[in-house]
């Protein structure tokens, strides 16, 4: 599985003319041998593995538009802060860990995700509709568009992402702790 390696896109976030190389900020790793903590969130306008690997390499224009996305600002950065807040080195986000460009690693990422999300140290799950730092436990009118829920509850994809990783932490839009798996779901 390729993982961010947090300190070195937080390096390059304080001084953009670094150069980002592919091994520099995305690494090879194995998983199963790896601590690293790993991203639940709905896409937005997200940043792509070949975006992430030629930011770089990027006209000026065109490396302004991408670091000024919210899926650049909001997931990438602010997930990587987390991460090294909590002591992790790497990182996994499914939008910009991923070739997409190849069938062969994308389809052997969607056998592996569950795996991926239960051998993670931590799964952070960023709730990006939810403006307060209170976990939505009722149904509200401002998730009308959503069944009253946040938009994360009402994903396929979440559902494995909630149920596999032992340790989930969720955050709202500003990533203001809102509370834990464990404390919501005692068992």
């Amino acid at each position: 599985m390729k993982l961010l390696n947090v300190a070195v896109v937080l390096d390059c976030e304080k001084d953009i003319q670094q150069a980002i190389s592919e091994h520099g900020v995305l690494e090879e790793l194995d998983g199963e041998t790896t601590g690293y903590a790993i991203l639940s969130h709905r896409w937005a306008s997200e940043v792509s593995y070949q975006e992430m690997i030629g930011l770089m390499k990027m006209e000026e224009q065109e490396r302004k538009e991408v670091v000024h996305r919210d899926g650049y600002q909001n997931i990438i950065i602010k997930s990587c802060e987390q991460a090294m807040k909590d002591g992790y080195k790497w990182l996994w986000i499914d939008t910009c860990c991923i070739d997409k460009r190849s069938s062969a690693e994308l389809s052997e990422a969607i056998k592996a995700m569950y795996r991926w999300y239960q051998i993670a140290q931590v799964c952070y799950a960023y709730l990006n509709d939810v403006d307060k730092s209170v976990f939505p436990t009722k149904i509200e009118r401002k998730f009308a568009k959503s069944n009253g829920w946040s938009e994360w509850f009402i994903r396929g994809w979440t559902l494995q992402e909630l149920i596999a990783p032992t340790r989930v932490e969720f955050f709202d839009k500003d990533w203001v702790p809102i509370g834990n798996k464990r404390r919501f779901a005692p068992s």
